[in-house]
């Protein structure tokens, strides 16, 4: 049912200002780097293969598509950005809408703004400097700022070694902790075991100010490279401003038939659990084969960015018109 007031923002006019300030700075510090601002399309004819993420699809009918021709909202510029690197381009970024369905709540809306860019010749920590750098550059004022291995947190917050303890470990670390509904969960495997311990025991205890997070296990690489040892570790990081979850970066896998390895992965899991299968980007496939510079890449939610600098509690406080008013 729609309300009389319904019509009305739910961002303050105060804030919508500082979202446009927020804009202007982000455009001022790639424009002062020489990284190029880039644009790419919102539909695809292929989509995310992340079990973790579902698209949201539409269709195109028109001339060359009598019948309709499926497509998929992108859950970020990343693929086709890729393309771009692939052709030469050079460091690029994009700021732009992004869409995942089934995601909604104090710091989710299915629509999204998405701040991504990338770097040829930076490895993830390189890459985890000039995200540091931007963030000053858009802060009231400064703050404190840390790094610390995924293995470390794990250690030194719950006392276990997150790359070699099984699912039933980490279960038993759960119950220990106090987490509620343990009995009913039915996690599949030992990274979702992890995931719940990283939300309800370690991202609370982060604190205040910047905490970049890397090197994660393995098989949580999704689309960044393995870095061979004892243990072997995907050489991502997240950066957490404020204990919110704000950026996601890699050291990018430029492997293509790794890649398509680990689409087909993510396929087999999506079947598994009934899910939609999407159709794979062989578009990007292909750029992987003709030769992805070695990249650094990061996506950067703007929404909860603004929120942190806002002091906003939720979302929509944030955002003109979310999902119950657009």
């Amino acid at each position: 049912m729609i309300h009389e007031e319904d019509w009305r923002p739910t961002a303050s006019h105060d804030l919508l200002r500082a979202r446009a300030d927020l804009l202007a700075k982000i455009r001022d510090f790639f424009r002062s780097a020489g990284i190029l601002e880039v644009d790419t399309p919102a539909c695809s004819a292929a989509a995310a293969t992340d079990p973790a993420i579902e698209s949201l699809a539409t269709a195109y009918t028109g001339p060359g598509a009598p019948a309709g021709k499926p497509l998929y909202l992108h859950t970020s510029p990343e693929f086709a950005m890729k393309r771009l690197l692939a052709s030469g381009v050079g460091p690029i970024y994009q700021i732009c809408k992004v869409f995942r369905d089934g995601e909604a709540g104090r710091l989710h809306n299915p629509e999204f703004t998405l701040l991504e860019w990338y770097r040829p010749g930076y490895d993830h920590h390189r890459l985890m400097d000039e995200v540091e750098a931007l963030i000053y550059a858009v802060l009231p004022e400064p703050c404190p700022v840390r790094r610390v291995s995924y293995g470390r947190l794990f250690e030194d917050l719950l006392a276990i070694n997150p790359h070699l303890a099984g699912p039933e470990e980490l279960r038993r670390v759960a119950v220990n902790q106090g987490i509620q509904g343990i009995s009913a969960l039915g996690l599949p495997d030992r990274d979702a075991w992890l995931d719940l311990l990283m939300s309800h025991c370690i991202e609370p205890k982060l604190g205040s100010g910047m905490c970049f997070v890397y090197d994660y296990p393995a098989s949580q690489a999704s689309l960044a490279r393995i870095r061979q040892g004892d243990p072997p570790v995907a050489e991502r990081f997240e950066l957490y401003l404020n204990g919110v979850e704000l950026a996601n970066g890699f050291h990018e896998l430029g492997d293509h038939e790794e890649q398509r390895l680990r689409f087909k992965a993510d396929l087999e899991r999506r079947r598994e659990e009934g899910q939609m299968i999407p159709p794979v980007d062989d578009r990007f496939l292909n750029a992987l084969e003709a030769g992805l510079p070695d990249s650094s890449g990061v996506a950067l939610g703007i929404d909860r960015l603004l929120m942190c600098i806002a002091g906003a509690a939720h979302i929509s406080e944030v955002l003109a018109f979310p999902l119950e008013r657009a």
